[in-house]
């Protein structure tokens, strides 16, 4: 075997460039990292890495090809008080790898060590990391790029998206492919969703208590390489790799004018806290990869039993080339950042941070889409409202206060118009669009639609830990009667509710995020928390779906589009051309009507012609409609009376409606 050259210090990880291969890794505090390289039989062979450039160890191996199996071992001083874990007998992913090979199971011998470093040889355990090159024919894609203002996002996971849809063939059930098949090319643009958001496609690993319990990891948040894609939801037909069917999905959505955005976990990852496995940034350098409290031991700050430390340069330099990878490569769209906080702690957090300008500034990432999920657990983690432009932000305020508007009846009407503008008390500042507020009655994590007017409490026994995990203030609302079998009139109530929530989501400033199966009634039989179920809990059950819901959201996104004051991401200012806040008598809004208590009336005109009479109230409430002759609009239009200019109209208990000018 030929011998290693110096090579280059960038970029990082393995990079064929048909000659041979360039292999660089960060560490500071290694004393001596070693190539391994693994034959088709398991042998093993070492190469130390020859060179170092500051804190990145690089080396060339000449003749290398596409399909070398590699791994690294650091050498360097085992002391927890310190946070120095290095131990050679523990073989490390490459944390870019593009690909791997085998998946990560539960075995003593990947840790390496508590107190004192764990002398047993953990190769035949750990995934391989995979030489890849890319070469794939895009034909000419270009991103759809949707404005903010005009984005609809559709929260979606792989495998539940399409695993009993029975329009797709088996084959491809469940699968990247089936993301760009014509079925649903075809049905997400009769829904009119622009952006399908996917939850972790990356590979990762199903954490020991799961697989203790026969279980698994169905979300996808535990990461083991965040630059390699998850070979499971790859169907395999015609032999492509998951790489290509992904890409060719990608390429078919574009093509449909829909946007790819992934979510991605720079947060923590599956190593875990110190008992478990030892297998890629503890090895490589524990002390410049995670925080750490004084005594050297994990800072959870995540709550999953470490905290990536995306602080150092050489950190910041890799997190971006990872997503540059995902752009370049895989031409996604945008990304939603799992516990975004993470991007901005030194350990405080920063919107100033050094990752936080980089990526701005950077040519790629800065046009992408950016979506952060503004919240960890650790001290000051709750940051909703605190993040620089370019990113958008999940509003919990605007999921919870509509909820508490239609489910309990119990906010302020003003509060209400607040989020309904796109939430301007939290996000309108420093530059910030409308469009920073992504909108959500609900998301992968909590009840879904259905569940959320179906259920009070949680039911999330089947994840096997005696119901305690899962939120339990999800301000849900059963309306009587826990689960899902209900008399009629439950049922009516129910409906009502829910078309009511989904008008606003549609219907307010801000980008709203549908998820995927709120639009036909999927359940998870008050399941809060499913992360661990990959089966027919989960999955969407296309058969039983609620066609009439789904014409009904149809024809929401259809009806927003045609509101500029929805779709130009600009503030509101009060105009005419922009909002009109008015009361039952059809009369602008006044400081005393707007204080007046338990008002749950609203009259909202947006763009001067449209007209969205607001009702939340248990009972039916004739209002006085501004002058001119109002006609009810799809989907509105079956389920209200045109008013007779100049007559009252009589809204309709629990009920939102829209009108146009006649």
């Amino acid at each position: 075997m030929a011998s290693l050259q110096p090579g280059k210090p960038a970029p990082f990880g393995a990079s064929f460039d048909g000659d041979g291969v360039n292999f660089c890794v960060f560490s500071s505090g290694a004393e001596k990292i070693e190539l391994c390289l693994f034959d088709e039989k398991g042998a093993e062979a070492r190469l130390p890495l020859p060179s170092r450039t500051g804190n990145l160890w690089h080396g060339y191996l000449p003749g290398a090809q596409v399909g070398l199996r590699y791994g690294f071992r650091a050498h360097g001083p085992f002391d927890p008080a310190k946070g120095l874990r290095f131990n050679a007998q523990k073989l490390l992913l490459d944390p870019s790898a593009h690909a791997l090979e085998g998946g990560l199971g539960d075995d003593p011998r990947l840790c390496g060590g508590v107190k004192a470093a764990d002398p047993r040889d953990s190769a035949d355990l750990v995934p391989k990391s995979v030489v890849t090159h890319d070469h794939f024919d895009w034909q000419d894609d270009a991103a759809p790029a949707v404005p903010w203002g005009e984005t609809v996002i559709y929260e979606a996971h792989v495998r539940g998206l399409t695993q009993l849809h029975p329009d797709i063939p088996e084959a491809l059930r469940g699968t990247y492919a089936a993301l760009g098949h014509p079925v649903m090319l075809d049905y997400f643009k009769r829904l009119g969703i622009t952006a399908l958001e996917l939850l972790p496609v990356q590979h990762h690993a199903d954490e020991p208590r799961l697989q203790h319990m026969g279980l698994s990891n169905y979300w996808g948040y535990n990461v083991l390489a965040p630059c390699a894609l998850e070979p499971s939801y790859a169907s395999g037909v015609n032999g492509v790799s998951a790489a290509h069917e992904f890409k060719t999905a990608i390429r078919a959505l574009h093509q449909a004018g829909i946007e790819v955005l992934i979510d991605v976990v720079f947060n923590h990852t599956a190593e875990l806290d110190v008992e478990g496995p030892t297998v890629s940034l503890r090895g490589l350098d524990n002390r410049s990869w995670y925080w750490l409290n004084d005594d050297g031991s994990d800072n959870n700050l995540t709550g999953c039993g470490n905290a990536m430390r995306l602080v150092d340069d050489e950190v910041v330099a890799w997190t971006l080339e990872s997503l540059r990878y995902w752009v370049e490569s895989f031409h996604v769209d945008g990304f939603r950042f799992d516990l975004g906080t993470m991007l901005g702690r030194t350990p405080e957090f920063h919107a100033d941070s050094a990752l936080f300008k980089a990526i701005k500034a950077d040519p790629v990432l800065g046009h992408c889409k950016l979506i952060a999920e503004p919240w960890d657990i650790g001290p000051d983690g709750y940051q909703v409202g605190n993040f620089p432009a370019p990113f958008a932000e999940w509003s919990d305020h605007w999921r919870d206060d509509i909820r508490r508007f239609w489910l309990y009846g119990t906010l302020p009407i003003g509060d209400f118009a607040t989020r309904f503008a796109a939430s301007a008390d939290i996000f309108d500042h420093d530059g910030r669009l409308p469009s920073a507020a992504v909108n959500m009655l609900t998301a992968h994590d909590g009840f879904n639609l259905r569940d959320l007017v179906s259920f009070n409490d949680k039911h999330n026994q089947a994840n096997g830990e005696d119901n305690r995990d899962g939120h339990d203030n999800n301000y849900s609302q059963n309306h009587g009667q826990e689960g899902l079998e209900v008399s009629e009139e439950v049922a009516k109530q129910r409906r009502l509710s829910q078309r009511a929530l989904l008008a606003t989501l549609f219907l307010s400033q801000g980008t709203p995020m549908l998820l995927a199966g709120d639009e036909f009634g999927h359940s998870q039989q008050g399941n809060n928390n499913a992360y661990c179920q990959n089966n027919a809990l989960t999955w969407l059950n296309w058969r039983d779906g609620d066609k009439g819901l789904t014409e009904y959201v149809s024809a929401l996104i259809s009806l927003r589009k045609k509101i500029p004051a929805l779709t130009q991401n600009s503030w509101w200012q009060g105009m005419p051309e922009d909002v009109q806040w008015l009361d039952g008598a059809g009369q602008p809004m006044t400081t005393t009507s707007w204080e007046q208590s338990g008002q749950q009336c609203l009259q909202i005109r947006l763009s001067d012609r449209w007209l969205l009479v607001v009702n939340s109230s248990l009972n039916d409430v004739e209002m006085a409609l501004p002058e001119g002759r109002w006609l009810c609009v799809a989907p509105f239009d079956n389920e209200q009376q045109n008013v007779r200019e100049g007559s009252p109209w009589r809204a309709t208990a629990k009920t939102l409606c829209v009108m146009t000018q006649g």
